[in-house]
């Protein structure tokens, strides 16, 4: 008889956005003379930049071919964009890599989700509060999280980040075996400061722990304070795994291609306590087993975002969303909410009015102006109270939902 992995059943009957569509289209339904303005899901709405096209289009050329066509790629990724991310994304940070210590992937999603098979199922996790959902549900599939009680799971330690502490997570009291940073943050869209996260390196260190540390974000930080790699802190290549993303970098969340890295010198200890194993080595065997590589046209296109026209045009995207960020960041606050983020990531985490339920919020602004935020509750027990708002639309519809919501308030106090 073959049984079920009944961790699969502890999860909530749909993952976040899911139940988020699920919810807009019932209203479609009701409302089908009703346009919709999403503001809730972080998708790209830009084109790809002239320079990644010209590059897709040369490389499809070239797997028409016969001399230039190639089949299976190497798991890692090729040599081109990984010798272009070290020249480029760290490089000039003063961040020294090897190409080793690179692995492309089809986009941050699946390495988050899946980096958690390299280590016991009983280590310890530690999660920010709010945090994006993928990071707990992969460690719920295996069993490491508990069980879902009350909107918390009993194996998760979170590191609650609210407006009262100014969103900074504070360290745990006791040891935590596995932690999740994402900085910028997803959802709160605010950031860590350098001093905050070296407190996060020497922790990890001390208690031989290991950080996961989400840059996909990094692109959109303003603030030349705010690191953009974990490995900008000293000890961070002994303690930690990194993820970037194309997707909102480049707009290529239909492309799909990013890339994690896993400095040489990461090691964990074998349950005797006699062996130290190095997780690059690991990484890599998974990778090879279960990973066929990206593909050649998305890593050429990848590798065009650092030519001097293409950092140009992607740059242009980036301030495009950030001008979005800034528009809905003034006219909300004229409203009268309380917003954070915005500043240096596109995401805009926002109080609801006197404390209000934030799924009772969300229904009553998509029936109250047709505009689609994501309930903060939906990122943790921390998130209850904000919704989020993302700077991924169009600008015209950004404008119109600022307005939307402008008459429906006041509608509201009448």
């Amino acid at each position: 008889m073959a049984l079920v992995n009944e961790h699969f059943l502890k999860l909530t009957e749909n993952y976040l956005f899911a139940d988020i569509a699920k919810r807009v289209n019932a209203f479609k339904v009701s409302h089908p003379k009703q346009r919709v303005i999403s503001l809730g899901i972080g998708d790209v709405t830009q084109p790809l930049c002239p320079a990644v096209i010209e590059a897709m289009h040369k490389a499809v050329d070239e797997m028409g071919v016969k001399a230039s066509f190639r089949g299976y790629g190497p798991e890692r990724g090729y040599d081109f964009l990984r010798e272009a991310i070290l020249k480029n994304d760290f490089l000039p940070r003063g961040i020294h890599l090897s190409s080793n210590e690179i692995f492309i992937n089809d986009g941050a999603k699946s390495d988050t989700g899946n980096i958690q098979e390299i280590v016991r199922w009983d280590n310890s996790i530690g999660v920010t509060d709010p945090i994006y959902p993928v990071y707990i549900d992969s460690n719920a599939m295996i069993g490491r999280a508990g069980i879902h009680e009350g909107g918390r799971w009993s194996n998760v330690t979170y590191f609650a980040c609210t407006a009262e502490n100014n969103f900074i997570p504070q360290l745990p009291d006791h040891r935590v075996d596995m932690i999740y940073l994402c900085y910028p943050n997803n959802p709160t869209g605010t950031v860590l400061p350098k001093e905050e996260l070296r407190k996060w390196v020497n922790f990890a260190l001390h208690n031989d722990a290991i950080i996961f540390y989400d840059a996909a974000y990094e692109a959109y930080i303003q603030d030349e304070s705010i690191p953009h790699s974990i490995y900008e802190i000293k000890g961070a290549r002994k303690c930690a795994i990194e993820f970037h993303s194309y997707s909102k970098t480049a707009g290529f969340t239909g492309v799909r291609c990013g890339y994690t890295v896993i400095p040489e010198d990461l090691t964990a200890m074998t349950l005797d306590g006699k062996h130290r194993v190095h997780l690059n080595h690991i990484w890599d065997r998974r990778q090879s087993t279960k990973f066929n590589g990206t593909s050649y046209i998305s890593q050429r296109a990848a590798e065009a975002i650092y030519t001097p026209e293409g950092r140009r045009q992607t740059q242009e995207n980036i301030d495009y969303y950030m001008g979005n960020a800034r528009l809905m960041t003034e006219a909300l606050t004229r409203l009268g909410f309380k917003v954070y983020g915005g500043v240096n990531a596109p995401y805009l985490w926002v109080k609801t009015p006197n404390g209000q339920d934030s799924w009772k919020f969300f229904e009553q602004l998509l029936y109250g102006a047709a505009v689609v935020c994501t309930p903060g509750s939906g990122f943790g027990p921390s998130g209850e109270g904000y919704f989020r708002l993302t700077a991924f639309g169009e600008r015209e519809n950004c404008r119109e939902a600022m307005h939307r919501i402008a008459d429906w308030m006041a509608g509201r106090t009448e």
